[in-house]
């Protein structure tokens, strides 16, 4: 799953480099954002067809919930099952978007312990993880949009950290990603590339929601075993994927 990332470029730079067509929203960089909090989207308006920059709600709101206490808000969909679950398929159809990010976290279990890790890219450039996006309209007529972001198996650098990773779309591939030609997204539904990624160990400091700060994107001096010598990974709990 993905259950954790950083997103620390500027509203501006990030709307500069996926070519947004509205304002930049006032949203703070963060080195640390968690489930329930916002964070900022690259989404196809769907009156206009040009591509925003909004802040939307990390946990998906389905636009048929009825009431919010006790509903189901993911925060991951299963790139295998997200065009036919009756939570997703709607949105994966009609409402895909980016999430820009400067890496994302995951946590590899040892016995007892859990080592988080950061994985960017190897260039240093950003990610753009795919991602689906609703509206959801309260009676009262409050308007929450949302976000789940997509998982697929991992490739090669992840496998030494977790069985699973958030989907990354290709700068070549995010204009099919968004909708914005006819062509089929199911074929981007794949893990990125072998070679891509780069990971590193850093503090457990980053558990916590509370700590939001550059340093937690410091590697510490421990390496990163073999993915063969790690176990397979469980998955548990409303929010997996």
């Amino acid at each position: 799953m993905c259950g954790r990332f950083a997103s620390t470029l500027s509203a501006e730079l990030i709307r500069r480099l996926f070519e947004t067509e509205d304002g930049a929203p006032n949203l703070p960089p963060s080195w640390n954002i968690a489930p329930s909090q916002d964070a900022l989207v690259v989404r196809r308006h769907p009156a206009t067809g040009v591509r925003h920059l909004d802040a939307l709600r990390w946990g998906l709101i389905p636009h048929f919930t009825k009431a919010l206490q006790g509903a189901p808000k993911p925060i991951n969909a299963r790139a295998e099952t997200v065009a036919t679950s009756g939570l997703f398929r709607g949105a994966f159809a009609a409402r895909r978007c980016l999430v820009p990010a400067a890496c994302f976290f995951e946590w590899r279990k040892t016995g007892a312990a859990k080592q988080p890790f950061a994985i960017g890219l190897q260039d240093g450039a950003p990610l753009a993880l795919g991602a689906i996006w609703e509206g959801w309209r309260s009676p009262e007529g409050e308007v929450i949009r949302s976000f789940a972001i997509i998982t697929t198996a991992a490739n090669a650098e992840m496998r030494a950290v977790h069985d699973r990773m958030p989907l990354v779309v290709e700068p070549a591939d995010w204009a099919a990603w968004l909708g914005e030609t006819e062509a089929d997204a199911a074929p981007l539904l794949r893990p990125a590339a072998d070679g891509t990624l780069t990971l590193w160990p850093v503090s457990s400091r980053v558990n916590s929601p509370k700590n939001n700060d550059p340093d937690l994107l410091a590697p510490l001096e421990t390496p990163v075993p073999p993915a063969a010598e790690l176990p397979a990974q469980k998955e548990a709990g409303p929010n997996s994927a």
